[in-house]
């Protein structure tokens, strides 16, 4: 085990920040670190705001769902993929001409590229004894997040992540079995059964001692619960209006 895997196996979300800032010399290394992570074809499609105002950060906390800590963190960053800055530079050089930003392939690959440089940030962020959280939840009420931001078309929010000093130590949450993602040369099915019911143990005992014997829902049965109700289905129809996935 080395210095960089024991750092990756030690991750955990943090939900409670020291009053203490994140310096501009720590963010701009973060950010730099995240850039160094592969991308699509070198089109890096991807932006990141750097939310600090306590206003600005207060409203975005209302509306991901009223989590505390997107306005208690020191540095608040929404990671946006972002086809804006692609399409200016067809017009730049191919003016005139037809573009497909709107496709689905270049969704992907900007969210691809969001993602991907967002887990590189996390990391360095982490190397130097910071904590942080991702926030699915700005896409609750993703057109006002996108106005008060002033995203333009083609730049959309895919998640938020606080950023700051720990002031907590949480428990590690296991993650499923190696085995049950791992397949060789061809998907295996038949393996869920079992690495299943080895990961709702895992899960339970983990939620037993979390919340002192007040739950222990197996993580199977969590998941179904989440896969039955709809979430955040504006979302299509946002991006569709946003410029993207359009063909």
């Amino acid at each position: 085990m080395n210095e960089t895997l024991a750092l990756l196996m030690n991750h955990r979300s943090i939900r409670k920040f020291a009053d203490k800032p994140v310096s501009e010399d720590q963010l701009k290394t973060i950010i730099a670190a995240g850039q160094m992570a592969s991308n699509s074809s070198n089109v890096q499609a991807y932006s990141v705001i750097a939310v600090t105002e306590a206003g600005l950060k207060k409203r975005l906390a209302e509306l991901s769902g009223n989590q505390a800590y997107v306005e208690e963190c020191p540095v608040f960053l929404v990671w946006c993929a972002d086809l804006h800055r692609l399409k200016y530079c067809a017009d730049l050089h191919a003016p005139g001409q037809p573009t497909y930003e709107d496709t689905a392939e270049n969704l992907i690959v900007a969210t691809v590229d969001t993602a991907l440089a967002a887990q590189n940030a996390a990391v360095a962020a982490e190397s130097l004894g910071l904590g942080i959280v991702y926030i699915g939840g700005i896409r609750n009420r993703i057109e006002e997040v996108s106005q008060l931001l002033e995203l333009p078309d083609r730049v959309y929010p895919v998640f938020g992540m606080c950023v700051g000093v720990p002031a907590q130590e949480p428990m590690l949450r296991p993650r499923l079995p190696v085995e049950a993602v791992l397949h060789r040369n061809r998907y295996d099915g038949r393996k869920h059964a079992a690495e299943v019911a080895r990961y709702d143990e895992t899960m339970s005992a983990y939620l037993r001692e979390r919340t002192g014997g007040k739950q222990d829902t197996p993580w199977s049965r969590l998941m179904a619960d989440r896969l039955v109700q709809p979430v955040r289905m504006h979302m299509k129809a946002f991006l569709e209006n946003r410029g993207f996935f359009r063909r």
